[in-house]
């Protein structure tokens, strides 16, 4: 397959939006004060909303200001910055109205069409793409999660994107794929012989992958009480992550490879039955509580009404083939938890004969890799070692964490952590798309979600209640306890 040309436009539908000006424009600001930018790439921003030069440039000055602190903004990058920029107000999904984005691409021969968009509007944008011939074979497309509701409005989607672009020309974006620490699991697991050989039901003991919110719904509650947490963040950043602590290595890091082994993984999950839907899944929604030291309300009252939506979900994954037979994988994701958290943990077993008599064999603790993804993003394994001193009746011990993420040698008063979309914009310019979801996998893992979803119907398990502020519903921990562990805190 020939190498893809470099980008030379992007254009962002949704460019008023809260992802643009949060994440989308500082990441292409910083790629371009690092070089990375193609010269004379342009950045057209297309949203409805009438809006004049001056108050683009304005929002855009502020949301990279935002980013950058505490270091100021480059003035001369900025200059550089802002005369790539452009502003359309159109309805993208009418082909006649592009009229005005192919004049400010005008003469652009691979320009990326970046979706910031609901879902609902995928199709309609792209069959507009299609008519008023910006689609060729030289541009690519970018789609945010989740591609879909559920298996069959997936597929509806894919089918439309199959018909105006190529596969290699799709590049479906999950942001926790872009992170640093997502990529050092990889090089952890592939380039250190130390681990591979113990990656297994042999040596690991189960797997916990948590990711932790504060915030509330809030005012997005009409998107998300439609999805809730299992459509949500399951389908997509979850099982991701589960995906690359689970897959077998690839024969290298081409992008089929890569997700060639994603897909063997959510094929070997097991599917979930009406019977297992109350015994290895909670569902919960928050109620009243105490979150950051404040009174916060319901969910439903946040709605304005009563809801059967799920803001917490704990689940036991069980992935069936040869290497994770045996080990429990604990999946749970919500709303308004204590602590923002995205967190691997992958716990081993405990030594099979302990030599060390009385008080050192109490002090054992099995070996711990941690993978902290956000707020702060570490990797560390816990180790044994012996106490320091004197003891009567043997050797005492202490569990010893080693940090082995080089990424707060590199901070500084001064630093800043490079936001998950930079790598993965640089990437769709380059037309790399090992760190970007096929089609294959996003309509498996919705086949699963679904299965999941179904139970949960054919049991009729409404969310129980759990305060805000808390880390879910009681059954969470009963889930995880039936197995005999604990969840990490």
């Amino acid at each position: 397959m020939a190498k893809a040309p470099e980008a030379d436009a992007i254009v962002l539908f949704g460019g008023a939006g809260d992802l643009a000006l949060r994440m989308l424009f500082p990441s292409l600001y910083f790629l371009d004060a690092d070089g990375f930018l193609p010269e004379g790439f342009r950045i057209i921003a297309v949203a409805r909303s009438e809006l004049a030069a001056e108050d683009f440039w304005r929002q855009v000055r502020e949301a990279v200001e935002t980013r950058a602190r505490p270091v100021a903004v480059d003035e001369a990058v900025w200059s550089r910055f802002a005369a790539r920029l452009d502003y359309r107000a159109v309805d993208a999904t009418q082909a006649g109205e592009l009229k005005a984005v192919e004049a400010a691409l005008a003469g652009a021969r691979a320009p990326i069409f970046y979706l910031a968009l609901s879902p609902s509007l995928y199709i309609g944008v792209c069959q507009a793409l299609w008519a008023s011939g910006l689609a060729t074979p030289q541009s690519r497309i970018v789609l945010e999660k989740p591609i879909g509701q559920n298996l069959e409005s997936s597929r509806e989607i894919n089918a439309a994107l199959a018909e105006v672009f190529e596969e290699e020309q799709v590049f479906r974006i999950d942001h926790y794929l872009g992170k640093e620490t997502v990529q050092n699991l990889i090089a952890l697991r592939f380039a250190n012989t130390l681990f591979e050989p113990l990656w297994n039901n042999l040596t690991i003991d189960h797997v916990q992958i948590t990711v932790a919110e504060t915030e509330g719904v809030g005012e997005r509650w009409p998107y998300y009480d439609e999805y809730g947490a299992l459509r949500d963040m399951v389908q997509n950043h979850v099982l991701q992550l589960l995906c690359l602590v689970a897959m077998e290595p690839p024969s290298d890091m081409d992008a089929d490879s890569l997700r060639n082994e994603k897909v063997k993984v959510l094929r070997s999950l097991r599917p979930f039955t009406r019977h297992e839907a109350g015994q290895s899944s909670v569902r919960g929604q928050y109620v009243a509580g105490v979150a950051g030291g404040e009174a916060v309300a319901a969910y439903e009252a946040e709605r304005g009404q009563p809801s059967a939506t799920e803001t917490f979900v704990a689940l036991r994954v069980d992935i069936d083939n040869w290497r994770w037979a045996g080990v429990p994988f604990f999946l749970r994701t919500g709303k308004r938890l204590p602590e923002r958290r995205t967190q691997i943990a992958i716990q081993f077993k405990g030594v099979p004969h302990s030599i060390f008599g009385g008080q050192a064999t109490t002090d054992l603790t099995a070996n711990r890799l941690v993978i902290d993804l956000q707020p702060d993003e570490d990797i560390e394994l816990l180790l044994m070692n012996k106490a320091p001193g004197l003891s009567q009746g043997g050797m005492r011990l202490q569990s010893l964490p080693l940090s082995l993420s080089l990424l707060k040698a590199y901070s500084g008063p001064n630093s800043r952590r490079r936001i998950a979309y930079e790598r993965l914009i640089l990437d769709v310019i380059h037309g790399d798309n090992a760190l970007f979801v096929r089609r294959d996998e996003v309509e498996q893992a919705w086949r699963w979600v679904d299965g999941v979803a179904e139970a949960w119907d054919e049991a009729a398990m409404a969310p129980r209640p759990y305060p805000a502020g808390s880390w879910g519903p009681a059954g969470a921990f009963a889930l995880i306890e039936r197995a005999g562990r604990a969840w990490y805190e």
